[in-house]
């Protein structure tokens, strides 16, 4: 008989509240899997004023404040998926990304999309090693 692992939903208003059919997170065992996360301000909703400087770390925060609702830290990440609205932004992005991020990095990809939802500039998600 095959053993049931455990799924246990992470939420926190210290990041966007889901606005669709999905968690903001998913704890299976010691890993956690985050939904991408958009660069929205939690308190208003609405995708941060700026370029795409601001809607990274906007994102990453928001990733952040996920993660350490379950108990973990962004140095517990072991993959990062990138998704780009314009692949032109990879370096904006990646510049911004190593300001949170320090080796050894985090597996990682990035994409360029077809459209995010909000007209965002990127999304990211991550899969993470919970303690």
């Amino acid at each position: 008989m095959a053993t049931m692992i455990e799924k246990k939903i992470i939420e926190t208003e210290a990041a966007p509240a889901a606005v669709a059919a999905y968690s903001q997170a998913v704890q299976a065992g010691n890993l956690l899997f985050t939904s991408g996360q958009l660069p929205l301000d939690p308190s208003s909703g609405k995708i941060v004023t700026g370029d795409i400087f601001a809607q990274a770390h906007q994102a990453i925060k928001n990733l952040i404040a996920i993660v350490e609702a379950a108990g973990s830290s962004i140095n517990d990440v072991i993959k990062v998926t990138v998704y780009l609205a314009d692949i032109k932004d990879s370096a904006a992005v990646n510049e911004v990304y190593t300001h949170y991020f320090f080796q050894p990095y985090p597996a990682r990809s990035a994409f360029q999309v077809a459209a995010l939802p909000l007209a965002a500039g990127l999304e990211i998600e991550a899969i993470v090693i919970v303690k």
